[in-house]
């Protein structure tokens, strides 16, 4: 079997604990990165946003039973492409997991580097009196390309350290970040909507030069954009349409899957589950508690207003700058309650880490499965190399090079590109789809494998639990992808935009996902032709399950 792989084993070393594990699930699920994000850009929906997010978690729960269980079974760096390519072959799995964490993760790279100038850039340089500079982050084109410059130079360094340091980076990140929304939630629940207003007129002028009678003004282009999403409430079919946006933000609990080969006690089931369970359950708690501070004090009808205000001249719906030229970050928002700058930029600081602590997230868990690849010889050899800190830097390369040109054309809507990067979700979804029917029929079409697994015997009815799992995960998947390619047929008759924009009429984002799986189709075959002129049977080597 050795004669197989690149080497007799990975060489990937086992240097994270479960908690480390469980606080990666914890920032790839991030309630203020993600979840701020994605919570202001939902301001049009009909269903309210914390039924929504407690019936997400809800489903959720099955990707995770998902998730854990074929941990248990297989803990293989490398995760969903480990998983496809012994269940289905090499050709299926390949192609689905390539596309989904190795092309899609470039689109990521100017969302990442969106959020690091709002979350941390435009507030931080307003509290710092840098007027000038912090609208000008808060701009498009050049400012969302420095941006992404500055994160990919973050995440690159971060991650060639290795998975001992950026544990550390991590865990001190979520204490700090921790501390920080503790601050932002406390300011929230212990303010009034008139120490809000005045807080947030006098701060705004001083942080970005805005007018008097902001909050007025404010309201009335949010009005104007419509914003309409209610804190509760609405009927189920309402909540329904509101987690295909949503889950941009949570449908990532397993996002360390690819890394379990690095993680100590990958085989207990149990472990694995609580680590990715709790970081949903925490992260739901917090968005049920964010919501309820947010309309105390702010007020939930301004905040969508708000909201709506930013995006909808964001998106390029209207040219007339919003009166707070800026995205109403919350945390910013609820800083405006003191008077004090030194504690803003304490809290601004803190709340800076939510966004440190996250961002290796964007390529720590990619550079395994395009490493993995390299390893089973589906690509170059030199790809599924180590650093001296276990990092696979030429499969980050891969990563990091591509992931900048992404972001220019994205900065500068090269060719309509903005639009093509709304694929980089669904790509990932149909992926996640691609491993839940690869649960399904695991004990089946692996018997020997499954039944010597710390799973076996977990069974409800006689089915096994991870089939059962992976039934109702998939059928989830499967109704946000439908929403997403024909949302606009469904929900509006065939008229307009619809909710999501996704949909088959965005013809950019149709295109490029399915460039992305006919590269990677391409790239398979060619290996795998190549492979068989060097004698090596690529069925053979997908079959074998590496030594780590």
């Amino acid at each position: 079997m050795s004669d197989l792989f690149v080497r007799k084993a990975t060489g990937m070393v086992r240097s994270w604990s479960v908690f480390d594990a469980f606080i990666y699930a914890f920032f790839s699920i991030n309630f203020v990165t993600l979840g701020f994000y994605a919570f202001s850009q939902m301001y049009y929906f009909g269903g309210g946003m914390i039924n929504a997010l407690i019936v997400s978690a809800v489903f959720l729960v099955f990707e995770i039973i998902v998730y854990a269980s074929l941990i248990a079974v297989m803990p293989r760096s490398g995760g969903d492409y480990v998983w496809q390519t012994r269940v289905f072959g090499g050709g299926l799995g390949f192609i689905l997991s390539l596309t989904g964490w190795w092309f899609t993760l470039w689109l990521w790279t100017p969302v990442y580097g969106d959020m690091l100038r709002q979350v941390v850039l435009v507030p931080l340089l307003g509290a710092f009196g840098m007027q000038g500079q912090a609208v000008w982050f808060a701009g498009s084109g050049m400012p969302l390309f420095v941006s992404s410059i500055l994160a990919l130079a973050f995440v690159s360094v971060v991650i060639m350290l290795g998975m001992k340091t950026y544990a550390r980076i991590q865990k001190f990140s979520f204490y700090a970040g921790g501390l920080g929304l503790a601050i932002v939630i406390l300011l929230l629940l212990t303010g009034s909507p008139e120490a809000f207003k005045s807080g947030f007129e006098a701060n705004a002028a001083a942080y970005f030069g805005t007018q008097p009678g902001l909050m007025e003004a404010t309201a009335a282009a949010g009005t104007a954009a419509g914003a309409a999403t209610p804190l509760m409430g609405g009927t189920f079919g309402l909540i329904m349409l509101n987690l295909p946006w949503l889950v941009f933000f949570n449908l990532w609990p397993n996002w360390g899957a690819t890394l379990y080969g690095e993680v100590r006690g990958a085989t207990d089931y149990k472990r694995n589950f609580a680590g990715m369970a709790w970081a949903l359950g925490t992260v739901t708690a917090l968005g049920v508690v964010f919501f309820l501070a947010v309309a105390k004090t702010i007020g939930w009808d301004f905040y969508q207003q708000a909201n709506g205000a930013w995006w909808n001249y964001a998106w390029g719906f209207t040219s007339d700058v919003p009166p707070l030229p800026v995205w109403p970050n919350p945390a910013m928002l609820a800083a405006f309650l003191t008077d004090s700058r030194p504690l803003q930029i304490v809290i601004l600081l803190l709340m800076s880490f939510w966004w440190f602590g996250w961002a290796g997230t964007l390529f720590l868990s990619s550079t395994r499965v395009v490493f993995a690849a390299a390893f089973d010889r589906l690509l170059p050899e030199k790809v599924a190399e180590l650093n001296k800190n276990g990092t696979p830097v030429n499969a980050m390369l891969l990563m990091v090079v591509p992931a900048l040109v992404v972001s220019y054309l994205y900065a500068f809507n090269v060719g309509g590109f903005l639009s093509a990067t709304l694929a980089a979700t669904q790509g990932i979804a149909i992926m996640y789809f691609g491993t839940s029917i690869a649960a399904i029929i695991l004990p089946y079409k692996k018997r020997e494998l499954f039944e010597a697994s710390p799973i076996a015997k977990m069974k409800v009815g006689g089915i096994p639990l991870i089939t059962i799992a992976g039934a109702i995960f998939a059928a989830f998947l499967g109704f946000l992808l439908v929403e997403w390619m024909f949302d606009p047929w469904l929900n509006t008759g065939g008229e307009g935009a619809g909710l999501y924009g996704i949909s088959f009429k965005n013809t950019n984002s149709i295109i490029f996902l399915g460039s992305c799986y006919a590269l990677a189709a391409a790239i398979y075959y060619g290996f795998k032709s190549k492979r068989k002129s060097e004698g090596i049977d690529m069925d053979k080597v997908t079959a074998e399950i590496p030594v780590e």
